[in-house]
């Protein structure tokens, strides 16, 4: 596609020179889950291709020969992996109206509940360059459900201003909640737990000193710390969750976290907790930003009272005030980290559905379900 200068692909992988060019993109560093290294290892490692239900389909925007813009977008078979659950919607269409729902088209990070920019521009545009950057990628989206049949576009928790900018292009909001740790500037832990209620401020005390008391240490591993036996106990720990449930699904692989140790080394923060006998029996696979934390991957090889929320919570929350980042993003679901410090944050999606009845009732559904959330997320 072409307009007025513009220049529109579509990539079937995200390849070296692609890589080469967003590595100008500071977005792309500031934000992990789109730094290319990050998007090429879920290729690299085949965790995402066509029998995964996942087909990449980049597309990539240029302008004088220079890229200018690039969209992480896949070909969807399914829905799993995604973390905005819409089988419901698959169901009514497929079932009710006996319209297809897959393929779609899914905008985001596989397997990853993380909000963020998902048009990434090159920083020397300007503010009206990327509005018009915007409105041409989401014109170039809909365009490809009539070019390759799909029932829908689904921009997975996308940033407020560009899901303000779709739907002004006539996608449909959704709103999701997460659990969020948002910092003004807690000098340190203390601080943080002096601004809570005293109930909750002597539960925290008494899970972190139950923790220590059994004689279980905290041990941070990041960047140069980080060595190829992390990426295999981390894939280790990782089977430990997904394997648990029946619901799980191996999405991910050895391979995998072996690329982002090697390659993605000073955005890896690996939280790891270890016995008296210095062995390592739990940890989390996390990943750090220029402005927050974000939590990933959790295992543990046994069960110990409140060790999930020293891992996964207090170290996160933590390691956010000592870095001086704005947020620590403790991952999708969990309503047991209400209470711990995390508050409930709205986080939005923008969805495009081609057949007029069904995008109807999910009109209807997402206003009605944004109610919910929306008095969910003023609770304190």
């Amino acid at each position: 596609m072409n307009n007025c200068g513009w220049d529109l692909r579509i990539e079937e992988s995200l390849g070296p020179d692609v890589r080469q060019e967003l590595l100008g993109f500071r977005v792309a560093l500031d934000y992990p889950f789109l730094h290319p290294d990050w998007l090429r290892a879920f290729e690299t490692s085949q965790a995402v291709l066509g029998r995964s239900g996942w087909i990449p389909r980049h597309l990539t925007l240029y302008r004088g020969g220079q890229l200018v813009a690039f969209v992480p977008g896949y070909i969807k078979l399914h829905s799993f992996g995604e973390f905005v659950f819409d089988q419901g919607w698959a169901q009514y269409s497929e079932g009710q109206l006996g319209v297809p729902y897959y393929p779609k088209f899914v905008v985001g990070v596989p397997f990853t509940p993380a909000g963020g920019p998902r048009f990434l521009f090159h920083p020397d545009l300007s503010s009206d360059e990327q509005c018009a950057g915007m409105d041409l990628i989401a014109q170039a989206l809909v365009g490809l459900c009539k070019e390759l049949q799909l029932s829908s576009v689904h921009v997975l928790f996308c940033d407020d201003s560009l899901g303000q900018r779709l739907e002004q292009a006539g996608f449909i909001t959704r709103l999701g909640i997460q659990y969020q740790f948002h910092n003004p500037g807690y000098a340190d832990f203390e601080q943080f737990l002096a601004s809570m209620r005293a109930k909750r401020r002597a539960n925290i005390r008494r899970e972190r000193r139950e923790v220590a008391a059994r004689g279980l240490t905290i041990d941070v591993r990041h960047g140069d710390r980080l060595t190829p036996a992390d990426a295999r106990l981390a894939y280790e720990l990782y089977l430990t969750t997904v394997d648990k449930y029946v619901w799980g699904r191996r999405y991910l692989n050895q391979a995998f976290f072996d690329i982002v140790v090697r390659d993605l080394a000073p955005q890896v923060h690996f939280v790891v907790a270890k016995d008296a006998s210095d062995r390592v029996i739990a940890g989390a696979f996390n990943l750090l930003g220029q402005e927050a934390l974000y939590g990933r991957y959790w295992g543990t090889f046994v069960q110990e009272p409140f060790l999930h929320f020293e891992v996964c919570l207090y170290t996160g929350i933590q390691e956010a005030i000592e870095r001086r980042l704005a947020r620590f993003e403790a991952g999708a679901g969990g309503e047991h980290k209400h209470g711990r410090g995390l508050t409930p944050t709205i986080t939005r999606s923008a969805h495009f559905i081609v057949e007029p009845q069904l995008r109807r009732v999910i009109a209807d559904f997402c206003r009605r379900e944004a109610e919910q959330i929306q008095l969910l997320a003023a609770e304190d």
